[in-house]
């Protein structure tokens, strides 16, 4: 990118951004096929659907991972609940199909921050966050 057309950068940036988004969801199909594995485990081992001591230990993994890429941690964590919420409802579902006597979990622990409730909360915090406006460390 020369910087002599504005045009053809903003398409070029827009073509490198429709990538980066097809990476994603291909990668979030393959870690749900792998989440939907640890539910089908679970399920027929008796384990309960989520697993709180992890899900504290993913966050703050993740949130070390974050601030080391110049993301906003705080985005990330609501990233990771967002899709830790969704998997234990997976799992919850897999169990109860599975031999119907496992208890749901409430959701997860009651330590954990609340997710993201609708996609209008991710998208804003995704704004924040590729603005760079918040950088914390965890």
């Amino acid at each position: 990118m020369d910087g002599s057309d504005p045009k053809a950068m903003l398409a070029e940036l827009r073509a490198s951004i429709d990538n980066i988004d097809a990476s994603l969801i291909h990668m979030l199909a393959e870690r749900f096929r792998c989440t939907k594995a640890v539910g089908v485990l679970k399920a027929t081992h008796g384990l309960p659907p989520a697993d709180p001591a992890r899900e504290r230990t993913q966050i703050a993994r993740l949130r070390r991972l974050a601030d080391e890429a110049q993301l906003d941690p705080d985005f990330a964590e609501k990233f990771l609940n967002f899709i830790v919420r969704e998997v234990i409802r997976h799992h919850e579902a897999i169990a109860a199909s599975n031999n119907g006597d496992n208890q749901p979990s409430a959701s997860s622990s009651g330590d954990m921050k609340e997710a993201a409730s609708s996609s209008g909360e991710m998208k804003e915090s995704a704004s924040s966050a590729a603005g760079g406006e918040k950088n914390s460390p965890a």
